[in-house]
């Protein structure tokens, strides 16, 4: 079913640069996100997925909940120095 619309300018670009860099045609593209877009509608993300990628990001050794005042302050102490 052929299907016109109009795009804002910057979607637009948007579009043309992700079908360059992943050398698909607009079409296939758009089709791509429509389909996405209708797949994820019922899968409504929990809290533990929408801060999984946060959670653990500080590697230092230690209970850092527990000291991050301090380890703040040497941060913005050491970032001041420099």
């Amino acid at each position: 079913m052929p299907l016109s619309v109009r795009l804002p300018l910057r979607v637009e670009q948007k579009l043309e640069e992700y079908c360059v860099s992943h050398k698909v045609t607009k079409s296939a593209a758009v089709k791509r996100a429509l389909e996405q877009l209708f797949d994820d509608t019922g899968a409504q993300p929990n809290a533990w997925q929408l801060g999984k990628r946060f959670m653990g990001s500080d590697k230092r050794r230690g209970d850092v909940a527990r000291h991050s005042k301090r380890l703040l302050r040497v941060l913005v102490k050491s970032n001041r120095q420099d």
